[in-house]
């Protein structure tokens, strides 16, 4: 049951193949085997690699069970359609579309299987991707708002400084009525005089819009506060919201850059694995020698071949005689005078009634 089985993977003619021996029949069961395995492994890697496209398990295996009937076929006709002549030149030749075929579908199978053996190592690339792409993001996103904030904190400096140089005039003005008071300066007279409260109201008067300039500066200050923490909040939610892009940036794309970042020759060597199990069965054929298989399927195509160019051959010999018949047929019949005659009476009747119509015609037009 198995070994009929792998014989219709090959395929063989089932019917010439039973008329053969085991041996026969094995080696093709073999062949047969390798384009089943093949396809087995096709459905495998391609499952996985819909997987992480699709995050669903049960479209994976669907589609990966379709990927693998398709290469499955397209490896039983590879297999079947080789024909064993006895030149092996011509064979090679015949074969050649084949390999470079059977050289594409081993890519295609082996890389999402490579993508699973080196999942580890990936999933480390990926995450230092990820982490470098974590900060090159904090850093594009604070390119938006830095400037702004450094805005605001110019203008808090600013209202800073204002406060800083009114208080500075203040106490420049205390010292100067102090001074005056003591008779140190000024009019240099010990006492309140006239100067002194002159220059105690202007003091007094600094210190009232100093007063006045802290209130007003505090309130733009504390505004100016809320736009900084408020642009600082805005800075984390973006943060925030693009994070998980980043985080789910493990799709079949990123895998496979990251597989092509690691060390190439252990996935050359699974590409090498794969592309000697995919051409196996068409070398297993190239390889080996004509068997009855070979003769029997030979002498059926060509007794075929045969007859349909006798058939040909024959139809075109009959068409070529029925011409040359028609024609002599019709040579003759042309010098016939009671055919003419015949066809001289008939065509004059037709114009005498043809002569009579248009008469009545005309009659009853008038």
């Amino acid at each position: 049951m198995l070994k009929h089985f792998f014989i219709i993977c090959s395929g063989a003619d089932t019917d010439i193949l039973n008329t053969c021996s085991n041996g026969e029949q094995n080696k093709y069961a073999g062949i047969g085997a390798t384009v089943f395995f093949t396809a087995v492994m096709a459905t495998i890697a391609a499952s996985y690699a819909l997987f992480t496209v699709f995050d669903n398990l049960y479209s994976a295996i669907f589609f990966g069970l379709v990927w693998g009937l398709l290469i499955f076929n397209l490896d039983r006709y590879i297999v079947s359609t080789i024909k064993k002549n006895g030149n092996f030149t011509d064979e090679l030749i015949q074969a050649a579309p084949r390999i470079i075929l059977a050289l594409i579908i081993a890519i295609v199978i082996s890389k999402p299987l490579e993508l699973k053996i080196f999942e580890k190592e990936i999933n480390q690339v990926l995450l230092e991707e990820k982490n470098a792409m974590t900060l090159n993001n904090k850093t594009q996103i604070a390119e938006q708002f830095t400037p702004k904030i450094e805005a605001f904190n110019t203008k808090i400096d600013s209202l800073q400084s204002e406060i800083s140089q009114k208080e500075a005039e203040v106490n420049a003005l205390y010292n100067v009525y102090i001074n005056e008071a003591e008779g140190t300066a000024g009019t240099k007279l010990l006492g309140k005089g006239p100067v002194y409260k002159e220059k105690r109201d202007k003091h007094d008067a600094a210190l009232a819009d100093l007063k006045e300039l802290k209130t007003e500066n505090k309130a733009k200050i504390e505004a100016i506060e809320d736009k900084i923490a408020q642009a600082e909040i805005d800075y984390a939610n973006q943060v925030t919201t693009s994070q998980p892009i980043i985080d789910n940036f493990d799709g079949l794309m990123a895998r496979v850059n990251a597989l092509n970042k690691l060390p190439w020759l252990p996935s050359f060597f699974i590409f090498l694995l794969f592309l000697a199990i995919e051409t196996s069965p068409i070398f297993a054929k190239l390889l080996s020698p004509r068997g009855a298989y070979d003769f029997k399927l030979e002498d059926e195509e060509t007794a075929l071949k045969t007859q349909v160019l006798q058939n040909k051959n024959q139809r075109e010999i009959m068409l070529e005689t029925d011409t040359a018949v028609n024609d002599r047929i019709y040579t003759d019949i042309k010098n016939d005078d009671e055919l003419y005659n015949y066809k001289r009476k008939k065509a004059r009747e037709l114009m005498q009634l043809q002569a009579d119509a248009f008469y009545k015609k005309q009659k009853t037009i008038l």
